[in-house]
C-alpha cells in the first residue's frame, strides 16, 4: 500500500511577507513558486520534512492551522532558535502542554511537548 501525503495549504494576503517569515524567522526554506503574469499565487515552503503551502486567497486569509508533533529535545531546541530569533510564542493548551506560532496572517502552527 502506497503511504498517503499530505500538506496543510495556508490562506494568505501577501505572498512576500509569508515568504519572509517562513524563511527568516521560522527556518523554511522556499521550494517552488506558482506565478501568472507579474502575481505570484502561491509557494511551498519547507523545513525537516514538513511542507506547507502558502496560497494568496486574501478573503480567507488566516484561517490555517498546523499540529506538530516532536521530541521534547527537538521542540526545545526549536523553542530556543525561535525565541533567540525574537518569533512571538505563545503557550497553549489542548489536553496537552502546547507551543503556538502565528504567521503574519494569523495561520497557526501548533507544537505539542510529549506527554509526560
Amino acid at each position: 500500500m502506497t503511504a498517503w501525503y499530505a500538506r496543510p495549504v495556508f490562506p494568505i494576503a501577501d505572498l512576500s511577507d509569508a515568504l519572509d517569515f517562513y524563511c527568516g524567522c521560522l527556518g523554511f526554506a522556499e521550494d517552488w513558486r506558482f506565478e501568472e503574469g507579474d502575481n505570484t499565487l502561491a509557494a511551498q515552503v519547507s523545513r525537516e520534512g514538513c511542507e506547507i503551502l502558502l496560497r494568496r486567497l486574501p478573503g480567507q486569509a488566516g484561517s490555517g492551522l498546523l499540529f506538530l508533533s516532536l521530541e521534547a529535545e527537538q521542540l526545545d531546541l526549536l523553542r530556543q532558535e525561535y525565541e533567540d530569533g525574537d518569533v512571538d510564542i505563545e503557550d497553549g493548551w489542548w489536553g496537552y502542554q502546547l507551543m503556538e506560532v502565528r504567521d503574519p496572517d494569523g495561520n497557526r502552527l501548533q507544537f505539542a511537548y510529549p506527554a509526560q
